[in-house]
Protein backbone atom coordinates (compact mmCIF):
# COMPACT_ATOMS: atom_id res chain seq x y z
CA UNK A 1 0.00 0.00 0.00
CA UNK A 2 1.17 3.61 -0.64
CA UNK A 3 3.88 4.66 1.79
CA UNK A 4 4.53 8.11 3.49
CA UNK A 5 6.74 8.73 0.25
CA UNK A 6 5.52 7.34 -2.56
CA UNK A 7 3.64 11.14 -3.77
CA UNK A 8 6.84 12.93 -3.78
CA UNK A 9 7.99 12.95 -7.59
CA UNK A 10 12.05 11.04 -7.45
CA UNK A 11 14.53 13.62 -9.44
CA UNK A 12 15.83 12.64 -12.36
CA UNK A 13 19.69 11.89 -13.04
CA UNK A 14 21.77 13.99 -14.91
CA UNK A 15 19.65 14.91 -18.73
CA UNK A 16 23.48 15.66 -20.18
CA UNK A 17 24.84 12.47 -19.46
CA UNK A 18 21.85 10.67 -20.18
CA UNK A 19 21.67 12.43 -23.77
CA UNK A 20 25.56 11.76 -23.98
CA UNK A 21 25.17 8.23 -23.61
CA UNK A 22 22.19 7.97 -26.20
CA UNK A 23 24.52 10.03 -28.30
CA UNK A 24 26.97 7.42 -28.38
CA UNK A 25 24.73 4.23 -28.13
CA UNK A 26 24.04 5.59 -32.25
CA UNK A 27 27.45 5.22 -33.38
CA UNK A 28 26.42 2.47 -35.49
CA UNK A 29 24.36 4.81 -37.23
CA UNK A 30 26.46 7.72 -37.68
CA UNK A 31 26.44 7.43 -41.66
CA UNK A 32 22.95 7.16 -42.13
CA UNK A 33 22.48 10.22 -39.25
CA UNK A 34 25.27 12.11 -41.05
CA UNK A 35 23.24 11.84 -44.30
CA UNK A 36 19.97 12.43 -42.62
CA UNK A 37 21.14 15.79 -41.32
CA UNK A 38 23.47 17.06 -44.27
CA UNK A 39 20.04 16.21 -46.90
CA UNK A 40 17.70 18.34 -43.73
CA UNK A 41 20.38 21.19 -43.80
CA UNK A 42 20.31 21.64 -47.69
CA UNK A 43 16.54 21.80 -47.56
CA UNK A 44 16.98 24.23 -44.84
CA UNK A 45 19.36 26.22 -46.74
CA UNK A 46 16.67 26.24 -49.47
CA UNK A 47 14.28 27.61 -46.95
CA UNK A 48 16.57 30.34 -46.05
CA UNK A 49 16.92 31.79 -49.68
CA UNK A 50 13.67 31.06 -50.47
CA UNK A 51 12.42 34.90 -49.15
CA UNK A 52 14.73 36.51 -51.18
CA UNK A 53 13.19 35.40 -54.22
CA UNK A 54 10.18 35.93 -52.58
CA UNK A 55 11.12 39.96 -52.06
CA UNK A 56 12.64 40.21 -55.29
CA UNK A 57 8.84 38.51 -57.27
CA UNK A 58 7.34 41.38 -54.64
CA UNK A 59 9.20 44.35 -55.65
CA UNK A 60 9.26 43.20 -59.55
CA UNK A 61 4.91 43.20 -59.18
CA UNK A 62 5.02 46.27 -57.15
CA UNK A 63 7.35 48.41 -59.82
CA UNK A 64 5.18 47.09 -62.70
CA UNK A 65 2.09 48.19 -60.80
CA UNK A 66 2.93 51.92 -61.79
CA UNK A 67 4.43 51.05 -65.37
CA UNK A 68 4.17 47.88 -66.93
CA UNK A 69 4.86 44.15 -65.17
CA UNK A 70 7.72 42.23 -66.40
CA UNK A 71 5.57 38.99 -67.11
CA UNK A 72 8.94 37.20 -67.93
CA UNK A 73 10.73 38.39 -64.93
CA UNK A 74 8.07 37.02 -62.69
CA UNK A 75 7.77 33.67 -64.48
CA UNK A 76 11.13 33.51 -64.20
CA UNK A 77 11.12 34.43 -59.73
CA UNK A 78 7.98 31.88 -59.48
CA UNK A 79 9.86 28.97 -61.20
CA UNK A 80 13.09 29.63 -59.26
CA UNK A 81 10.74 29.53 -56.09
CA UNK A 82 8.66 26.81 -56.77
CA UNK A 83 11.86 24.22 -58.17
CA UNK A 84 13.87 25.06 -54.64
CA UNK A 85 10.17 24.31 -53.00
CA UNK A 86 9.88 21.00 -54.94
CA UNK A 87 13.58 20.41 -54.40
CA UNK A 88 13.59 20.97 -50.20
CA UNK A 89 10.05 18.89 -49.81
CA UNK A 90 11.90 16.22 -51.95
CA UNK A 91 14.89 16.58 -49.18
CA UNK A 92 12.77 16.51 -46.60
CA UNK A 93 10.99 13.48 -47.35
CA UNK A 94 14.65 11.75 -47.44
CA UNK A 95 15.57 13.02 -44.18
CA UNK A 96 12.18 11.97 -42.58
CA UNK A 97 12.61 8.61 -44.33
CA UNK A 98 16.11 7.89 -42.97
CA UNK A 99 15.29 8.61 -39.32
CA UNK A 100 12.94 7.00 -38.99
CA UNK A 101 14.79 3.67 -40.13
CA UNK A 102 17.43 4.99 -37.82
CA UNK A 103 14.85 5.22 -35.03
CA UNK A 104 13.23 1.80 -35.53
CA UNK A 105 16.94 0.26 -36.15
CA UNK A 106 17.66 1.33 -32.48
CA UNK A 107 14.74 0.22 -31.29
CA UNK A 108 15.07 -2.96 -32.56
CA UNK A 109 19.01 -3.54 -31.31
CA UNK A 110 18.22 -2.42 -28.04
CA UNK A 111 15.31 -5.34 -27.18
CA UNK A 112 17.57 -8.03 -28.95
CA UNK A 113 19.86 -6.44 -26.22
CA UNK A 114 17.93 -6.51 -23.73
CA UNK A 115 16.68 -10.06 -24.69
CA UNK A 116 20.26 -11.28 -24.38
CA UNK A 117 21.29 -9.49 -21.24
CA UNK A 118 18.18 -11.32 -19.29
CA UNK A 119 19.82 -14.41 -20.22
CA UNK A 120 22.84 -13.22 -18.64
CA UNK A 121 21.49 -11.71 -15.89
CA UNK A 122 21.76 -13.96 -12.23
CA UNK A 123 18.25 -14.89 -10.60
CA UNK A 124 19.05 -12.70 -7.95
CA UNK A 125 18.04 -9.45 -10.14
CA UNK A 126 14.69 -11.15 -10.74
CA UNK A 127 14.74 -11.43 -7.50
CA UNK A 128 14.57 -7.86 -6.13
CA UNK A 129 12.77 -6.68 -9.64
CA UNK A 130 9.41 -6.64 -10.16
CA UNK A 131 8.43 -8.13 -13.99
CA UNK A 132 6.03 -5.72 -14.75
CA UNK A 133 8.86 -3.16 -14.59
CA UNK A 134 11.43 -4.84 -16.48
CA UNK A 135 8.64 -5.68 -18.95
CA UNK A 136 7.99 -1.51 -19.03
CA UNK A 137 11.62 -1.02 -20.27
CA UNK A 138 11.68 -3.45 -23.28
CA UNK A 139 8.12 -2.08 -24.19
CA UNK A 140 6.94 1.73 -23.03
CA UNK A 141 10.80 3.30 -22.22
CA UNK A 142 12.26 1.22 -25.99
CA UNK A 143 8.87 2.79 -27.65
CA UNK A 144 9.39 6.35 -25.94
CA UNK A 145 12.73 6.18 -27.46
CA UNK A 146 12.08 5.09 -30.97
CA UNK A 147 9.76 8.11 -31.39
CA UNK A 148 12.10 10.66 -29.59
CA UNK A 149 14.57 10.25 -32.14
CA UNK A 150 12.27 9.71 -35.24
CA UNK A 151 11.12 13.34 -34.16
CA UNK A 152 14.23 15.02 -32.86
CA UNK A 153 17.39 13.99 -33.55
CA UNK A 154 18.03 15.64 -36.74
CA UNK A 155 15.31 18.24 -35.85
CA UNK A 156 17.60 20.03 -32.95
CA UNK A 157 20.16 20.33 -35.66
CA UNK A 158 18.64 21.55 -38.37
CA UNK A 159 16.32 24.07 -36.55
CA UNK A 160 19.58 25.65 -34.88
CA UNK A 161 20.60 26.24 -38.12
CA UNK A 162 17.68 27.52 -39.57
CA UNK A 163 18.18 30.44 -36.42
CA UNK A 164 21.44 31.22 -37.52
CA UNK A 165 20.62 31.34 -41.07
CA UNK A 166 17.79 33.14 -40.91
CA UNK A 167 19.08 36.11 -38.17
CA UNK A 168 21.68 36.42 -40.73
CA UNK A 169 19.47 36.61 -44.00
CA UNK A 170 17.76 39.06 -41.94
CA UNK A 171 20.51 41.31 -40.83
CA UNK A 172 21.98 41.11 -43.86
CA UNK A 173 18.36 42.48 -45.47
CA UNK A 174 17.75 45.00 -42.80
CA UNK A 175 19.42 45.33 -39.61
CA UNK A 176 16.67 47.36 -37.78
CA UNK A 177 13.55 44.38 -38.56
CA UNK A 178 16.23 41.90 -37.71
CA UNK A 179 16.53 43.45 -34.39
CA UNK A 180 13.02 43.58 -34.00
CA UNK A 181 12.47 40.37 -34.89
CA UNK A 182 15.07 38.48 -32.62
CA UNK A 183 13.92 40.35 -29.33
CA UNK A 184 10.70 38.59 -29.47
CA UNK A 185 12.76 35.60 -29.87
CA UNK A 186 14.80 35.75 -27.28
CA UNK A 187 11.85 35.92 -25.03
CA UNK A 188 10.69 32.62 -26.24
CA UNK A 189 14.11 31.24 -25.76
CA UNK A 190 13.73 32.55 -22.05
CA UNK A 191 10.42 30.72 -21.55
CA UNK A 192 11.63 27.52 -22.78
CA UNK A 193 14.33 27.66 -20.60
CA UNK A 194 12.25 28.03 -17.22
CA UNK A 195 9.94 25.56 -18.43
CA UNK A 196 12.96 22.78 -18.92
CA UNK A 197 13.90 23.20 -15.77
CA UNK A 198 10.69 22.62 -14.02
CA UNK A 199 9.44 19.67 -16.40
CA UNK A 200 12.07 16.96 -16.69
CA UNK A 201 11.67 15.27 -13.10
CA UNK A 202 8.26 14.83 -14.46
CA UNK A 203 8.79 13.09 -17.29
CA UNK A 204 11.17 10.86 -15.33
CA UNK A 205 8.51 10.29 -13.00
CA UNK A 206 6.30 9.25 -15.56
CA UNK A 207 8.48 6.62 -16.92
CA UNK A 208 8.60 5.05 -13.25
CA UNK A 209 5.09 5.24 -12.92
CA UNK A 210 4.53 3.39 -15.87
CA UNK A 211 6.95 0.62 -14.75
CA UNK A 212 5.09 0.58 -11.37
CA UNK A 213 1.34 0.28 -12.57
CA UNK A 214 2.83 -2.18 -15.16
CA UNK A 215 3.66 -4.32 -12.33
CA UNK A 216 0.45 -4.28 -10.79
CA UNK A 217 -1.64 -5.16 -13.33
CA UNK A 218 1.17 -8.33 -14.26
CA UNK A 219 0.55 -8.95 -10.53
CA UNK A 220 -2.96 -9.19 -10.42
CA UNK A 221 -3.40 -10.49 -13.47
CA UNK A 222 -0.85 -13.66 -13.22
CA UNK A 223 -3.16 -14.24 -9.45
CA UNK A 224 -6.31 -13.12 -10.75
CA UNK A 225 -7.70 -16.02 -8.78
CA UNK A 226 -6.44 -15.42 -5.45
CA UNK A 227 -7.43 -12.00 -5.89
CA UNK A 228 -10.95 -13.36 -6.10
CA UNK A 229 -10.89 -16.41 -3.72
CA UNK A 230 -9.90 -14.04 -0.87
CA UNK A 231 -12.62 -10.92 -1.87
CA UNK A 232 -9.45 -8.51 -2.39
CA UNK A 233 -10.58 -7.45 -5.63
CA UNK A 234 -11.46 -3.43 -3.87
CA UNK A 235 -7.70 -3.72 -1.84
CA UNK A 236 -6.12 -4.40 -5.97
CA UNK A 237 -8.30 -1.75 -7.33
CA UNK A 238 -7.64 1.36 -4.43
CA UNK A 239 -3.75 0.19 -5.07
CA UNK A 240 -4.16 0.46 -9.02
CA UNK A 241 -6.38 3.78 -8.80
CA UNK A 242 -3.58 5.04 -6.90
CA UNK A 243 -0.90 4.29 -9.25
CA UNK A 244 -3.00 4.90 -11.58
CA UNK A 245 -3.38 8.50 -10.25
CA UNK A 246 0.51 9.10 -10.09
CA UNK A 247 0.43 8.09 -14.01
CA UNK A 248 -1.67 10.88 -14.39
CA UNK A 249 -0.17 13.24 -12.41
CA UNK A 250 2.94 12.76 -13.82
CA UNK A 251 1.57 12.76 -17.20
CA UNK A 252 -0.14 15.95 -16.79
CA UNK A 253 2.73 17.98 -15.02
CA UNK A 254 4.86 17.15 -17.99
CA UNK A 255 2.34 17.37 -20.78
CA UNK A 256 1.15 20.83 -18.90
CA UNK A 257 4.29 22.42 -18.52
CA UNK A 258 5.91 21.16 -22.14
CA UNK A 259 2.69 22.07 -23.64
CA UNK A 260 3.24 25.84 -22.76
CA UNK A 261 5.58 26.27 -25.10
CA UNK A 262 4.54 25.79 -28.17
CA UNK A 263 1.23 28.27 -27.67
CA UNK A 264 3.90 30.63 -26.00
CA UNK A 265 6.02 30.53 -28.78
CA UNK A 266 3.04 31.00 -31.58
CA UNK A 267 2.18 34.14 -29.34
CA UNK A 268 5.93 35.66 -29.45
CA UNK A 269 5.60 35.23 -33.41
CA UNK A 270 2.42 36.53 -33.70
CA UNK A 271 3.75 39.54 -31.88
CA UNK A 272 6.94 39.32 -34.06
CA UNK A 273 5.00 40.27 -37.18
CA UNK A 274 2.91 42.62 -36.12
CA UNK A 275 6.30 44.62 -35.20
CA UNK A 276 7.95 44.21 -38.37
CA UNK A 277 5.00 45.37 -39.88
CA UNK A 278 4.61 48.48 -37.94
CA UNK A 279 8.45 48.95 -37.68
CA UNK A 280 8.26 48.29 -41.64
CA UNK A 281 5.82 50.31 -42.45
CA UNK A 282 8.17 53.15 -40.73
CA UNK A 283 10.96 52.23 -42.63
CA UNK A 284 8.68 52.40 -46.06
CA UNK A 285 7.48 55.40 -46.07
CA UNK A 286 10.90 57.09 -44.86
CA UNK A 287 12.11 54.90 -47.85
CA UNK A 288 14.66 53.04 -46.24
CA UNK A 289 13.72 49.61 -47.69
CA UNK A 290 11.00 48.36 -50.23
CA UNK A 291 7.45 47.13 -49.59
CA UNK A 292 9.50 43.54 -50.42
CA UNK A 293 11.72 43.49 -47.76
CA UNK A 294 8.24 43.48 -45.60
CA UNK A 295 6.94 40.54 -46.90
CA UNK A 296 9.78 38.71 -46.78
CA UNK A 297 10.50 39.74 -43.48
CA UNK A 298 7.33 38.28 -42.07
CA UNK A 299 8.34 35.04 -43.83
CA UNK A 300 11.87 35.21 -41.93
CA UNK A 301 9.61 35.96 -38.49
CA UNK A 302 7.80 32.27 -39.03
CA UNK A 303 11.19 30.92 -40.34
CA UNK A 304 12.38 32.13 -37.62
CA UNK A 305 9.71 31.56 -34.58
CA UNK A 306 8.81 28.36 -36.04
CA UNK A 307 12.27 26.36 -35.42
CA UNK A 308 12.19 27.94 -32.07
CA UNK A 309 8.64 26.24 -31.62
CA UNK A 310 10.01 23.17 -33.24
CA UNK A 311 12.95 22.90 -31.05
CA UNK A 312 10.91 23.65 -27.78
CA UNK A 313 9.04 20.64 -28.88
CA UNK A 314 12.54 18.23 -29.71
CA UNK A 315 13.56 19.47 -26.46
CA UNK A 316 10.25 18.47 -24.72
CA UNK A 317 10.60 14.85 -26.69
CA UNK A 318 14.31 14.68 -25.57
CA UNK A 319 12.94 14.93 -21.70
CA UNK A 320 11.08 11.81 -22.34
CA UNK A 321 14.31 10.20 -24.33
CA UNK A 322 16.14 10.74 -21.64
CA UNK A 323 14.03 9.75 -19.36
CA UNK A 324 13.70 6.57 -20.75
CA UNK A 325 17.39 6.10 -21.81
CA UNK A 326 18.53 6.18 -18.07
CA UNK A 327 15.89 3.15 -17.41
CA UNK A 328 17.10 1.42 -20.20
CA UNK A 329 20.54 2.32 -20.17
CA UNK A 330 20.20 1.06 -15.73
CA UNK A 331 19.10 -2.31 -17.15
CA UNK A 332 21.62 -2.65 -19.58
CA UNK A 333 24.24 -1.57 -17.55
CA UNK A 334 23.23 -4.23 -14.61
CA UNK A 335 25.90 -6.27 -13.40
CA UNK A 336 25.92 -9.90 -15.59
CA UNK A 337 27.05 -13.47 -13.78
CA UNK A 338 30.26 -13.50 -13.86
CA UNK A 339 31.92 -14.31 -17.61
CA UNK A 340 33.46 -18.46 -17.41
CA UNK A 341 36.48 -19.41 -18.29
CA UNK A 342 35.40 -23.45 -18.67
CA UNK A 343 38.85 -25.36 -19.16
CA UNK A 344 36.47 -28.38 -18.99
CA UNK A 345 33.47 -30.15 -20.75
CA UNK A 346 31.56 -33.02 -19.71
CA UNK A 347 29.68 -35.04 -22.90
CA UNK A 348 26.36 -35.46 -22.36
CA UNK A 349 26.67 -39.23 -23.50
CA UNK A 350 29.52 -39.87 -21.88
CA UNK A 351 28.57 -38.95 -17.99
CA UNK A 352 29.07 -41.50 -15.48
CA UNK A 353 26.75 -39.96 -12.92
CA UNK A 354 28.18 -38.87 -9.84
CA UNK A 355 27.80 -35.82 -7.71
CA UNK A 356 29.41 -34.93 -4.43
CA UNK A 357 28.67 -31.94 -2.54
CA UNK A 358 31.92 -30.62 -0.39
CA UNK A 359 31.20 -28.03 2.16
CA UNK A 360 29.01 -26.21 0.33
CA UNK A 361 28.57 -22.51 1.83
CA UNK A 362 25.93 -20.29 0.44
CA UNK A 363 23.50 -17.14 0.92
CA UNK A 364 21.31 -14.68 -1.32
CA UNK A 365 22.86 -11.58 0.86
CA UNK A 366 26.64 -12.37 2.30
CA UNK A 367 25.38 -11.67 6.08
CA UNK A 368 22.65 -14.41 5.50
CA UNK A 369 23.82 -17.50 5.05
CA UNK A 370 21.25 -20.28 4.79
CA UNK A 371 23.17 -23.47 3.29
CA UNK A 372 25.79 -24.31 5.90
CA UNK A 373 28.62 -26.86 5.17
CA UNK A 374 26.66 -29.36 3.25
CA UNK A 375 28.37 -32.24 2.14
CA UNK A 376 26.67 -35.03 0.31
CA UNK A 377 27.30 -37.45 -2.73
CA UNK A 378 25.52 -38.90 -4.94
CA UNK A 379 26.73 -42.43 -7.18
CA UNK A 380 26.30 -43.25 -10.40
CA UNK A 381 22.71 -44.04 -10.77
CA UNK A 382 21.20 -43.85 -7.38
CA UNK A 383 17.91 -41.68 -6.82
CA UNK A 384 18.55 -39.55 -3.80
CA UNK A 385 15.82 -37.64 -2.65
CA UNK A 386 16.20 -34.41 -0.44
CA UNK A 387 13.29 -33.91 1.99
CA UNK A 388 12.94 -31.31 4.67
CA UNK A 389 10.55 -28.66 6.23
CA UNK A 390 9.90 -25.46 3.99
CA UNK A 391 12.86 -23.43 4.10
CA UNK A 392 15.41 -25.74 4.98
CA UNK A 393 17.61 -25.02 1.75
CA UNK A 394 16.44 -28.02 -0.33
CA UNK A 395 15.66 -26.17 -3.97
CA UNK A 396 18.35 -24.05 -2.93
CA UNK A 397 20.60 -26.97 -3.50
CA UNK A 398 19.29 -27.82 -6.70
CA UNK A 399 19.49 -24.28 -7.60
CA UNK A 400 23.27 -24.39 -6.88
CA UNK A 401 23.80 -27.48 -8.53
CA UNK A 402 22.34 -26.26 -11.79
CA UNK A 403 24.96 -23.27 -11.23
CA UNK A 404 21.98 -21.14 -11.28
CA UNK A 405 23.69 -19.29 -8.09
CA UNK A 406 27.58 -19.53 -7.69
CA UNK A 407 28.38 -20.93 -4.11
CA UNK A 408 29.99 -18.87 -1.57
CA UNK A 409 32.65 -21.46 -0.51
CA UNK A 410 33.12 -25.01 -0.71
CA UNK A 411 32.62 -27.01 -4.52
CA UNK A 412 29.96 -29.53 -6.60
CA UNK A 413 31.85 -32.21 -8.23
CA UNK A 414 30.33 -33.92 -11.39
CA UNK A 415 31.87 -36.71 -12.37
CA UNK A 416 35.18 -35.16 -10.67
CA UNK A 417 34.96 -32.47 -12.27
CA UNK A 418 34.24 -28.84 -10.64
CA UNK A 419 31.34 -26.74 -11.39
CA UNK A 420 33.85 -23.92 -11.56
CA UNK A 421 35.11 -25.53 -14.65
CA UNK A 422 32.11 -26.57 -16.60
CA UNK A 423 30.36 -24.07 -18.21
CA UNK A 424 26.29 -23.42 -17.11
CA UNK A 425 25.14 -24.30 -20.58
CA UNK A 426 27.35 -27.58 -20.31
CA UNK A 427 25.65 -28.28 -16.96
CA UNK A 428 22.10 -27.27 -18.34
CA UNK A 429 22.60 -29.92 -20.60
CA UNK A 430 23.37 -32.65 -18.19
CA UNK A 431 20.11 -32.66 -16.35
CA UNK A 432 16.70 -32.65 -17.25
CA UNK A 433 14.60 -30.73 -14.26
CA UNK A 434 10.77 -30.91 -13.84
CA UNK A 435 9.30 -28.12 -10.97
CA UNK A 436 6.42 -27.75 -9.31
CA UNK A 437 5.62 -24.39 -11.57
CA UNK A 438 4.71 -25.21 -14.87
CA UNK A 439 5.16 -23.63 -17.69
CA UNK A 440 3.49 -24.03 -21.28
CA UNK A 441 3.84 -21.51 -24.47
CA UNK A 442 1.26 -20.30 -27.10
CA UNK A 443 1.95 -23.00 -29.72
CA UNK A 444 1.21 -26.72 -30.61
CA UNK A 445 1.51 -29.62 -28.06
CA UNK A 446 3.85 -31.30 -29.87
CA UNK A 447 5.82 -27.73 -29.95
CA UNK A 448 5.57 -27.57 -25.86
CA UNK A 449 7.30 -31.33 -25.57
CA UNK A 450 10.15 -31.27 -27.79
CA UNK A 451 10.82 -27.56 -26.79
CA UNK A 452 14.04 -26.76 -28.10
CA UNK A 453 14.87 -30.55 -29.93
CA UNK A 454 14.80 -31.22 -33.33
CA UNK A 455 14.36 -34.57 -35.56
CA UNK A 456 12.01 -35.96 -32.71
CA UNK A 457 9.31 -37.97 -34.85
CA UNK A 458 5.73 -38.24 -33.71
CA UNK A 459 6.20 -41.99 -33.29
CA UNK A 460 8.88 -40.85 -29.67
CA UNK A 461 6.59 -38.25 -28.53
CA UNK A 462 3.23 -40.57 -28.52
CA UNK A 463 5.58 -43.31 -26.54
CA UNK A 464 6.64 -40.90 -23.99
CA UNK A 465 2.88 -38.90 -23.95
CA UNK A 466 1.53 -42.79 -23.31
CA UNK A 467 4.49 -43.62 -20.81
CA UNK A 468 3.06 -40.54 -18.71
CA UNK A 469 -0.34 -41.19 -19.13
CA UNK A 470 -1.32 -38.31 -21.31
CA UNK A 471 -3.03 -40.20 -24.34
CA UNK A 472 -6.36 -39.13 -23.32
CA UNK A 473 -6.03 -36.14 -23.32
CA UNK A 474 -4.47 -35.76 -26.83
CA UNK A 475 -7.42 -37.71 -28.29
CA UNK A 476 -9.69 -35.08 -26.23
CA UNK A 477 -7.94 -32.48 -28.84
CA UNK A 478 -9.00 -31.90 -31.99
CA UNK A 479 -6.49 -32.06 -33.55
CA UNK A 480 -4.20 -34.55 -31.59
CA UNK A 481 -0.18 -33.54 -30.33
CA UNK A 482 -1.23 -30.73 -33.49
CA UNK A 483 -3.22 -28.69 -31.34
CA UNK A 484 -2.63 -25.16 -30.69
CA UNK A 485 -2.27 -24.65 -26.32
CA UNK A 486 -1.22 -21.83 -23.81
CA UNK A 487 -0.62 -21.76 -20.57
CA UNK A 488 -3.83 -19.43 -20.95
CA UNK A 489 -6.17 -22.76 -21.95
CA UNK A 490 -8.61 -24.58 -19.80
CA UNK A 491 -5.43 -27.12 -19.42
CA UNK A 492 -5.80 -28.56 -15.84
CA UNK A 493 -2.74 -28.28 -13.52
CA UNK A 494 -2.31 -32.08 -14.09
CA UNK A 495 -2.76 -31.99 -17.55
CA UNK A 496 0.28 -28.92 -18.11
CA UNK A 497 2.08 -30.99 -15.23
CA UNK A 498 1.99 -34.02 -17.30
CA UNK A 499 2.75 -31.87 -20.32
CA UNK A 500 6.21 -30.92 -18.74
CA UNK A 501 7.02 -33.96 -17.24
CA UNK A 502 6.97 -35.46 -21.05
CA UNK A 503 9.14 -32.26 -21.62
CA UNK A 504 11.77 -33.42 -19.47
CA UNK A 505 11.63 -37.52 -21.05
CA UNK A 506 12.23 -36.26 -24.64
CA UNK A 507 15.57 -34.33 -23.19
CA UNK A 508 16.92 -37.77 -21.81
CA UNK A 509 19.56 -36.29 -20.27
CA UNK A 510 21.86 -38.46 -17.54
CA UNK A 511 20.64 -36.62 -14.52
CA UNK A 512 17.47 -35.93 -13.50
CA UNK A 513 15.78 -33.10 -10.74
CA UNK A 514 12.55 -33.59 -9.48
CA UNK A 515 11.44 -30.35 -7.74
CA UNK A 516 7.87 -31.74 -6.48
CA UNK A 517 7.06 -32.73 -10.04
CA UNK A 518 4.22 -35.22 -9.33
CA UNK A 519 2.40 -32.28 -6.60
CA UNK A 520 -0.21 -30.92 -8.83
CA UNK A 521 -1.39 -34.54 -10.15
CA UNK A 522 -4.41 -36.58 -8.34
CA UNK A 523 -3.57 -39.97 -6.46
CA UNK A 524 -4.32 -42.35 -9.71
CA UNK A 525 -2.30 -39.92 -11.92
CA UNK A 526 0.53 -39.52 -9.40
CA UNK A 527 1.15 -43.47 -9.17
CA UNK A 528 0.96 -43.67 -13.28
CA UNK A 529 3.63 -40.68 -13.46
CA UNK A 530 5.45 -42.38 -10.49
CA UNK A 531 5.92 -45.73 -12.49
CA UNK A 532 7.04 -43.53 -15.73
CA UNK A 533 9.15 -41.41 -12.95
CA UNK A 534 10.57 -44.94 -12.15
CA UNK A 535 11.34 -45.91 -15.86
CA UNK A 536 12.65 -42.17 -16.76
CA UNK A 537 15.21 -42.57 -13.48
CA UNK A 538 16.86 -46.32 -14.57
CA UNK A 539 20.77 -45.64 -15.02
CA UNK A 540 20.30 -41.88 -13.99
CA UNK A 541 21.35 -40.05 -11.20
CA UNK A 542 18.17 -38.89 -9.75
CA UNK A 543 17.52 -36.16 -7.38
CA UNK A 544 13.79 -35.80 -5.94
CA UNK A 545 12.54 -33.27 -4.02
CA UNK A 546 9.04 -33.70 -2.20
CA UNK A 547 7.31 -33.06 0.65
CA UNK A 548 4.83 -35.96 0.58
CA UNK A 549 7.51 -38.50 1.89
CA UNK A 550 5.00 -41.46 0.53
CA UNK A 551 6.56 -40.75 -2.75
CA UNK A 552 10.15 -41.15 -2.03
CA UNK A 553 9.91 -44.65 0.06
CA UNK A 554 12.21 -46.61 -2.59
CA UNK A 555 15.09 -44.07 -2.65
CA UNK A 556 18.54 -44.92 -2.61
CA UNK A 557 19.67 -42.43 -0.18
CA UNK A 558 17.37 -39.90 1.58
CA UNK A 559 18.99 -36.41 2.55
CA UNK A 560 17.17 -34.91 5.70
CA UNK A 561 17.83 -31.26 5.77
CA UNK A 562 17.08 -27.98 8.42
CA UNK A 563 17.99 -25.03 8.46
CA UNK A 564 20.54 -25.54 5.66
CA UNK A 565 22.05 -28.66 7.08
CA UNK A 566 22.15 -32.15 6.59
CA UNK A 567 20.77 -33.32 10.01
CA UNK A 568 20.13 -37.09 8.95
CA UNK A 569 20.87 -39.76 5.81
CA UNK A 570 20.08 -43.16 5.12
CA UNK A 571 17.24 -45.53 3.41
CA UNK A 572 13.41 -45.04 4.19
CA UNK A 573 13.43 -47.59 6.40
CA UNK A 574 16.96 -47.04 8.54
CA UNK A 575 15.74 -43.89 8.98
CA UNK A 576 12.47 -44.80 10.24
CA UNK A 577 14.22 -47.26 12.64
CA UNK A 578 16.39 -44.00 14.12
CA UNK A 579 12.95 -42.55 14.92
CA UNK A 580 14.44 -39.29 14.61
CA UNK A 581 13.64 -35.85 12.57
CA UNK A 582 12.80 -37.98 9.79
CA UNK A 583 10.56 -40.19 10.91
CA UNK A 584 8.84 -37.07 13.39
CA UNK A 585 8.14 -35.35 9.51
CA UNK A 586 6.82 -38.88 8.03
CA UNK A 587 5.08 -39.75 10.71
CA UNK A 588 3.19 -36.32 10.98
CA UNK A 589 1.71 -36.73 7.54
CA UNK A 590 -0.46 -39.64 8.78
CA UNK A 591 -1.86 -38.15 11.92
CA UNK A 592 -5.35 -37.14 11.91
Amino acid sequence: MPGPNRGVPEKSKNFGAAITRLIKELKKYRVKIIISTTVAILSTIIAIISPSFLSDLTDTISAGLANKIDFSAVWKFVLIIVVLYIISTIFEIIESFLMTDVANGFARDLRTRISKKINRLPLKFFDKNQIGDTLSRVTNDVDTLAQSLSDSLASIVVNILMLVGVAVMMFVTSPILAITAIVSGVLGLFFVAIVLSRSQKYFSMRQKELGKINSHIEEIYSGLNVVRVYNAKAEASKEFDYLNKRVYDANRKSQFLSGLMPPMMHFIGNLGYVAVCVVGAILVTHHAITFGVIVAFIVYVRMFTRPLTQIAQSLNLLQSSAAAAERVFEFLDEKEMPKETAPAYLVRDKAKGEIEFKNVHFGYTDDKIIIKDFSAKALPGQKIAIVGPTGAGKTTMVNLLMKFYDINSGDILIDGISIHDLSRENIHELFTMVLQDTWLFSGSLKDNIIYNHTHVSDAEINKVCDTVGLTHFIKTLPKGINSKISDNDSVSAGQRQLITIARGMIKDAPFLILDEATSNVDTRTEELVQKAMDKLMTGRTSFIIAHRLSTIKNADLILVMKDGNIVETGTHQKLLAKNGFYAELYNSQFKH
